[in-house]
């Protein structure tokens, strides 16, 4: 069953097209930045959160390298390279009962990335 959840959030990464990730989202959605120390509840700013990450990671060379996932629950590493600085993280998502993203919580490494996050999706979600 995740499988196919996992499957709809990589068409909605590949579809750029941050609108669509509402449907994905539960109302209680959760998301934990590595960069903001506390969680951003409900499913507004989840999606904001995601969006302006689709936007910052938006013509770099993102990609998952390595995917584990259960019933509930999938760790999706991730790579891309951002002016210059190699960004590795994971992407932990759970989904309720009703199929819907009720968590996500995103960790990077090493440190220039965590900085270089900071730096571009404080500007990314300052200008939305």
């Amino acid at each position: 069953m995740t499988a196919s959840r996992v499957a709809d959030w990589h068409a909605v990464l590949e579809s750029g097209d941050p609108t669509s990730l509402h449907a994905l989202l539960a109302e209680d959605a959760c998301f934990h930045s590595p960069v903001v120390h506390r969680p951003q509840q409900g499913r507004e700013l989840t999606a904001l959160y995601l969006g302006a990450a689709f936007r910052v990671f938006a013509g770099t060379d993102f990609r998952y390298v390595r995917e584990i996932v259960n019933d509930a629950d999938a760790c999706l590493e991730f790579t891309a390279t951002i002016d210059g600085i190699v960004v590795n993280g994971v992407d932990l998502i759970h989904w309720n009962a009703e199929g819907r993203i009720s968590d996500f919580k995103v960790m990077i490494r090493p440190w220039k990335a965590i900085e270089k996050i900071r730096e571009k999706m404080a500007a990314m979600l300052e200008s939305m």
